[in-house]
């Protein structure tokens, strides 16, 4: 699954991104794309907090960055 947060400012994509970390099966990996600068450490700050996986980044066609993020429970 891909959410795309580009023209989202902080915390918008975080919140994206925890509303539909359960519409993934557990193990599944979920993309936030997201060209805001904060994306990167936010994404890496709640996958600590909520024990989830930053698994990589990710670039899409156009440039946005990407952040993966496994679901751990």
């Amino acid at each position: 699954m891909i959410i795309d947060a580009r023209g989202r400012r902080c915390p918008l994509p975080i919140l994206d991104l925890a509303r539909h970390i359960g519409d993934v099966e557990i193990g599944a990996t979920i993309t936030v794309e997201a060209d805001d600068p904060a994306a990167r450490p936010d994404v890496a700050a709640w996958c600590r907090m909520r024990r989830h996986e930053l698994v990589g980044e990710t670039t899409a066609l156009d440039g946005t960055p990407g952040y993966v993020v496994r679901r751990r429970h």
